[in-house]
């Protein structure tokens, strides 16, 4: 998620300042154990914002004010963008994996033995299955419905990385079997004489 438009869309709710930005932001993601902001980023993001013209600067709760204390309004430009960032779908990142590229890194390097990181893996996500759950089920439908949605979808992310684990563990020896992806390197250093374009060697200069 864009932390850029977090705040747009939380300064479309009301004005506020930088602490209070960070603290509503920290709520929304279901808490800093989740989603930790630092409130330079906040400060930067709003500094950055304000340049763009998408948020302005209503009061500064006197000349001179740290950006702590300065409260920032959604410009019209900033509802602009906020409402293009709404309208458009979101591209999951599943992809950029760190467990996986962790397990190529142990079958290409030898240096450890996928299997047991496999193993260790499991019994971390068990774990942190175990505490979203808990988290899950200790909140009010009543007065957290919010948590309760953005706690579900955690623990089926969970759910599904647990059922991967155990394809991966499966296929393990197959993957051993077959080559690691490998890149195509590309030449490097000046071309060949006589190549279509080169400049080397330099053309002879002509005598005017």
């Amino acid at each position: 998620m864009s932390v850029r438009h977090a705040i747009l869309g939380l300064l479309a709710q009301k004005p506020r300042h930088g602490y209070e930005l960070r603290a509503a932001f920290e709520a929304v993601v279901g808490g800093e154990e989740a989603w930790e902001v630092k409130p330079a980023q906040i400060y930067t993001t709003l500094e950055r914002l304000e340049e763009a013209g998408l948020v302005t600067c209503v009061s500064d709760l006197g000349e001179g004010a740290e950006p702590a204390r300065r409260i920032y309004a959604l410009a019209e430009p900033g509802r602009q963008a906020l409402s293009e960032w709404l309208a458009e779908g979101v591209t999951p990142t599943h992809q950029r994996d760190e467990f996986f590229v962790k397990l190529i890194v142990a079958l290409a390097s030898g240096e450890s033995d996928p299997a047991h990181l496999i193993q260790t893996q499991r019994g971390r996500l068990y774990q942190e299955l175990h505490d979203l759950t808990t988290r899950r089920e200790a909140c009010n439908p009543q007065t957290e419905m919010a948590q309760i949605l953005l706690l579900d979808k955690a623990i089926m992310h969970l759910e599904a990385d647990l059922r991967w684990l155990d394809i991966a563990e499966q296929r393990l020896e197959e993957v051993r079997r077959q080559p690691l992806p490998e890149p195509e390197l590309r030449r490097r250093g000046r071309p060949p004489k006589g190549d279509k374009g080169s400049t080397y060697p330099p053309p002879v200069p002509v005598n005017s």
